[in-house]
């Protein structure tokens, strides 16, 4: 799975004013972040999967297949907290051209740790490419623990886990004892150097979709060991960072997309576009 190592952005899904599809935009965001990510991420949180169809999910699929310049790996989000649903959209989902799926861990249902690993080993068991957990405490009210994710990474089908839980702690856990070829994978844009340190191999990034180029910089210097220069790239996002989570993801990020000319700032109820406040804040530190 080295072709999975280094920066995939978490694509934004462009409405029109209409809230319909946007697929110019996309093209335009697919060229944008192409100048400096290694892989696509397709129908994650960020791409407002949560509220597009599965029929709009499948032409975006296929069009972000038609439109990869560079040929990019593609990751494509499929889960949910219905295992035997996410496995029948698995095998009604053509994968052909995406390299692994990315999985959130079920939300809502609260499942035990045991419940969590039956779910997973299910969905492996069932899917024709590789699975990626996915752990974000802060929208499942669920942790994948340290141990959880350990066992599930025996799984010849489980290649890796994006790690959102902001817990240092317990990725460090994961990074001493996970097996050689298991992918540790930053989910939180500002804990990419942290997790880099430790033996993470990458980031799945929101904020690469504006800022490609500096994710690519902050790679290069962390894989040669350059920390302090990878940090310094790392802080120019700082202070843009926060704004984006403001009023919920992607809301902040299609104000800062719209802004740079890429796309419109349109989101899907029950997210509300960008208020007066937050689009000012966004404007003026794009803009310093």
């Amino acid at each position: 799975m080295k072709k999975l190592y280094g920066t995939g952005v978490a694509l934004v899904t462009p409405f029109t004013e209409d809230l319909s599809v946007d697929f110019k935009a996309l093209k335009k965001l697919l060229n944008h972040t192409a100048k400096g990510v290694d892989y696509y991420v397709v129908m994650g949180t960020t791409g407002e999967a949560a509220t597009v169809s599965k029929e709009e999910k499948k032409q975006i699929l296929k069009f972000v297949k038609e439109n990869n310049g560079k040929d990019l790996p593609i990751v494509y989000g499929i889960g949910g907290n219905n295992t035997m649903e996410v496995v029948e959209a698995i095998r009604e989902t053509d994968l052909n051209g995406v390299a692994a799926i990315l999985s959130v861990s079920p939300y809502y249902n609260k499942p035990s740790q045991q419940g969590i690993v039956e779910h997973f080993r299910r969905i492996a068991d069932n899917s024709p490419v590789p699975v990626i957990l996915y752990n974000v405490p802060g929208r499942t009210s669920s942790n994948l623990t340290a141990e959880t994710t350990l066992k599930l990474a025996q799984h010849p089908n489980i290649a890796g886990i994006k790690e959102a839980s902001g817990n240092l702690e317990q990725c460090m856990k994961i990074a001493k004892e996970m097996p050689r070829d298991f992918l540790l994978i930053s989910g939180d844009d500002m804990l990419t150097i942290p997790l880099y340190s430790i033996g993470a191999k990458g980031v799945i990034s929101v904020l690469a979709n504006a800022y490609p180029v500096i994710f690519r910089k902050i790679k290069e210097a962390a894989f040669e060991g350059k920390f302090p220069k990878a940090s310094q790239e790392q802080f120019r996002l700082l202070e843009i960072n926060g704004p984006m989570y403001e009023e919920g993801n992607p809301v902040g990020l299609k104000t800062l997309l719209s802004l740079m000319g890429i796309c419109g700032n349109s989101v899907r109820l029950p997210l509300a576009t960008a208020s007066k406040s937050l689009e000012k804040k966004i404007s003026a530190i794009y803009h310093q």
